[in-house]
């Protein structure tokens, strides 16, 4: 098969989240399965200079934005054995940043016309569009109003895939028009709530709609989750399934891992002790065997901060040290700065993302907390896994799909189900007894050999194209 992923950002040239491993990793253990996978993502400013000298410029051409026409160059780069295609504009893509700007309707409009019009310009038809996110939802809904009837363009098929229902391309509906460039007898397709909303668009369109866990699939069906999107996927349920990202395990290895104090393996964990032993010199913790909590997240409340710091003393008292990386809401910032101020030997408090720093706690903390409100995926909590550290999360979207509480058969971590300060205070708890105990270590040897790696996840996502290209 011919798939072709686009998104907004993707790793190595552009990132600010998870989008960016998924749709970076995703592609590579598609094409190891044999088919022919690609990207096309924006040519942003800051891309490294070292891979930007490695791109090779392919053509350019015009692109509709409304009444506009826009320019539209088109570079190619290859990593890992899969091409992407770089689209360049200055105007919209020549700034400091991804996203947050008064145009990023336009912007990513631009995008998703853009990738439409590029398939008539390379000698690559795809049988499969793998859209990621609102900044790319209008992809199927131009496929489906502008150019399914066209010459070359006959019988793809448009997955979209929701990694956070949280973020919709909500506008105005003037950008129809101006914008986005449809007449007003497709407005139904984009109208939801007396805006525009470009997720919406996607939900009626694309041929399937996929999430990043099976849990988010059902979970966004709840008003509790989906963020006013319930009444829109209501009657999409048929074409509504979800499966569980996983990690690249390549860069993520404990026994090759260069950052870290020394390898280990599941075999062999006696490295990760010396890997907890250095993190605690590093960041001036006491070294008496406690067990330690790492804990890297950005610092807002429905990544569970609030149950945290609500019972932070109560896990102090419990004999935990705590590893913190991260950045967020300046009251969370402020908290965990004066307790790090006032338990400087039980609590370390780094803010801001340190890529290098975060490998060290994985690999060094004996535990990881994620508490999470909602979670769509979570990958923190493989990673941890992956470096033997024990998951605490609360059982929501991906977390529930991916950690087993050790209370159970075949656990892997553990959990608590309502989003409760003293359950969260209860696993923890339950997880510095089984610390303590003569268990522990067979269990990390255990979490270790989990696999989450992108090909067990490759052949699902596979599954599904096989599936609509033979309806």
């Amino acid at each position: 098969m011919n798939i072709l992923f686009t998104a907004s950002e993707a790793l190595p040239y552009a990132a600010s989240g998870g989008l960016a491993d998924v749709v970076g990793s995703l592609p590579k253990a598609i094409g190891r399965a044999g088919h022919d996978c690609r990207i096309v993502l924006p040519l942003y400013k800051g891309i490294k200079p070292e891979l930007k000298e490695k791109l090779k410029f392919l053509l350019n051409f015009t692109v509709d934005v409304g009444w506009r026409k826009q320019y539209c160059g088109v570079f190619e780069g290859e990593v890992n054995g899969v091409k992407y295609y770089l689209l360049d504009n200055e105007y919209y893509f020549a700034r400091d940043g991804l996203y947050g700007y008064y145009d990023d309707c336009e912007r990513f409009v631009f995008l998703s016309r853009a990738v439409m019009e590029l398939l008539s310009h390379i000698d690559f038809k795809p049988d499969i569009i793998n859209c990621n996110d609102w900044q790319t939802a209008l992809v199927p809904v131009y496929y489906q109003c502008v150019y399914k009837f066209r010459p070359g363009y006959e019988d793809i098929k448009t997955v979209f895939t929701v990694h956070n229902i949280q973020y919709q391309g909500r506008y105005g509906m003037d950008v129809l028009s101006d914008i986005i460039g449809l007449p007003m007898y497709h407005s139904k397709i984009l109208e939801y709530d007396g805006a525009i909303n470009l997720m919406k668009g996607a939900f009626e369109t694309a041929d399937k709609i996929t999430t990043v866990s099976p849990s988010y699939a059902w979970e966004i069906l709840d008003p509790w989750y989906s963020h006013g999107m319930d009444r829109a996927l209501a009657g999409k349920q048929y074409k509504l399934c979800g499966f569980l990202n996983g990690i690249d395990t390549e860069l993520y290895d404990p026994e090759k891992d260069s950052l870290i104090a020394r390898n280990f393996s599941a075999e062999d964990i006696s490295g990760k002790r010396d890997c907890k032993k250095a993190l605690l010199k590093e960041l001036k913790l006491s070294d008496d065997g406690s067990p330690v909590i790492g804990i890297i997240t950005r610092f807002v409340s429905h990544k569970g901060i609030d149950l945290i710091k609500y019972v932070f003393e109560e896990m102090l008292n419990l004999g935990c040290e705590f590893a913190i990386l991260g950045a967020g809401e300046k009251m969370f910032e402020d908290f965990f700065k004066e307790m790090s101020w006032r338990r400087n030997d039980r609590v370390s408090v780094n803010l801001g993302f340190k890529p290098d720093l975060a490998r060290r706690i994985y690999a060094g903390a004996d535990m990881f907390l994620m508490p999470s409100q909602s979670e769509p995926c979570g990958l923190a909590q493989m990673i941890s896994m992956r470096y033997g550290t024990l998951p605490i999360v609360r059982e929501t979207g991906g977390l529930r799909d991916s950690v087993r509480d050790a209370g159970g058969e075949n656990g892997n971590g553990f959990t608590f189900k309502t989003y409760n300060a003293h359950d969260m205070l209860s696993a923890v708890s339950r997880a510095n007894d089984y610390y303590h105990s003569d268990g522990w270590n067979d269990l990390v040897k255990h979490v270790m050999k989990e696999d989450y790696s992108w090909d067990s996840s490759a052949k699902l996502y596979i599954g599904l194209y096989e599936s609509l290209c033979d309806d």
